[in-house]
């Protein structure tokens, strides 16, 4: 067994840890080790970017999936960005 602060061989440092492994007591700690230099929120996006590429867009047998996730990904996004002009909008009379 191995002592607390020593890597065992089933354990995996907090800095290796994805999130979705992250505890809630551990997130603040798990934060203060990530890169938020516009180098390492570059990589990120990268990373981010190709994963998506390679699990919905460059597969052998492609279907719609991806294509329809990035486009319901963007009405979203429209619809957040104009909705402060849309909330004015809906009660405005029209006569």
């Amino acid at each position: 067994m191995a002592k607390p602060g020593e890597c065992g061989g089933d354990q995996v440092l907090l800095k290796d840890t994805k999130l979705m492994d992250v505890k809630l007591g551990q997130l603040g700690s798990w934060l203060a080790m990530r890169d938020f230099t516009p180098g390492g929120i570059l990589g990120a996006i990268r990373r981010g970017h190709q994963r998506y590429y390679n699990k919905y867009i460059n597969v052998r047998k492609g279907g719609l999936g991806g294509l329809s996730m990035l486009l319901a990904g963007y009405i979203v996004l429209s619809y957040m960005w104009s909705y402060s002009h849309i909330k004015h909008d809906r009660r405005r009379k029209y006569h």
